[in-house]
């Protein structure tokens, strides 16, 4: 069976998220920087929306050469720990379309917007069909979370990668095996994944300037260049071959969810039931995955659109609900005897996951 993977990348993640929790934002330049508190705009970009990408900003770049492209631009700091818990819920979805194993779920998180999916059973082994798979994924993201994503269809995760990009943002493009060549040949050295700038200097040196004509490179020169191992994976990667697995990565996993108040408040009474709603739900997808919890972390955003977060580690590895749901009741209230400012959104996400290995009582837990 033909093998067949899905390479998923959010659409100027945390950007998009901003816009969706503050619509006043939509149709302005936003920026989402990494501050360093040193002075009001001291810090790096770390993304930005696809208007600011046209005034030259880019991630990375200093948030005040950024200001001067573009004076109208909405600048915001960065809340990593919210983008996370959208995050979780993102890939929730994701996952449910993953070819599943005896050792789990054929996916892999690869950063906080983009993750693998090996689809070749779901698909069986057909392009067309997986297609159709990466539509209904960005269907799903787009009515579950008001977010875009763009997808790449491939023969491994190498050109799945490359093709989530070519059509960004909200696209998606498949590259069938015998259209590799033709996809990989006329492109930048630069745009093959894995390959940096120092390379791509060296092989310009030597004359290669497109992958195609890498992937026509005496592989015996590569490797009298660049040493057994990176020679090989260059010759390799221009051909368009990679048998790399999709694992997900240990220890980088946690499952959360994120939802907004009916109305912005402090008042225990109409947040509780909202917690325990999500705590059901985090319940029901480990349960589903035979998975235990050992940390258990709480989100809170204010109406004034800043984020809190808290966290409990227990002594060990538990799956009951009751036990989620009576520390995420003992955070939040942590959090409301702190706050003076209504919250609008609360989230509840759990880490630390592993196979459940037995049942636990709700008098052995602890902080």
């Amino acid at each position: 069976m033909q093998r067949i993977v899905l390479h998923v990348d959010m659409d100027s993640f945390y950007a998009s998220i901003e816009e969706r929790e503050n619509p006043e934002l939509r149709g302005k330049a936003v920026v989402v920087c990494m501050l360093s508190g040193r002075s009001e705009l001291s810090g790096s970009v770390s993304t930005c929306n696809y208007i600011a990408r046209e005034s030259g900003i880019r991630s990375g770049m200093p948030c005040s050469r950024a200001k001067k492209l573009n004076p109208d631009a909405v600048f915001l700091p960065v809340r990593k720990d919210f983008y996370k818990e959208v995050s979780d819920n993102v890939m929730e979805i994701l996952r449910s379309y993953a070819d599943s194993g005896e050792n789990g779920d054929a996916f892999e998180q690869i950063s906080i917007d983009e993750a693998f999916l090996e689809t070749t059973e779901r698909a069986g082994g057909d392009f067309d069909r997986a297609f159709e798979l990466g539509t209904r994924i960005k269907a799903e993201v787009r009515d579950k979370e008001k977010l875009t994503c763009s997808v790449g269809v491939g023969p491994n995760k190498l050109i799945a990668k490359m093709a989530s990009s070519v059509k960004k943002p909200d696209g998606i493009t498949m590259v069938k095996p015998e259209d590799v060549a033709a996809f990989l040949g006329p492109l930048k050295l630069t745009k093959l994944w894995g390959l940096g700038d120092v390379t791509a200097d060296k092989l310009q040196e030597m004359g290669v300037s497109t992958v195609g004509e890498l992937a026509e490179y005496d592989v015996i020169g590569l490797i009298s260049a660049f040493g057994k191992v990176r020679g090989t994976w260059l010759k390799q990667a221009a051909s368009g071959l990679d048998d790399s697995p999709v694992k997900e990565r240990e220890g980088s996993e946690q499952i959360g969810r994120i939802a907004t108040l009916s109305e912005d408040t402090l008042d225990p009474e109409l947040i509780y039931p909202l917690v325990d709603k999500l705590a059901e739900d985090v319940i029901a997808k480990l349960d589903a995955r035979g998975l235990a919890f050992r940390v258990v972390t709480i989100t809170a955003i204010n109406s004034n659109f800043r984020t809190h977060t808290k966290s409990r580690t227990l002594n060990h590895p538990v799956s009951e609900r009751a036990i989620l749901r009576e520390t995420a009741r003992e955070i939040l209230d942590a959090f409301l005897s702190e706050s003076s400012i209504e919250l609008r959104r609360v989230g509840v996400r759990v880490g630390g996951l592993q196979k459940k290995t037995g049942q636990t009582s709700l008098f052995d837990y602890g902080t």
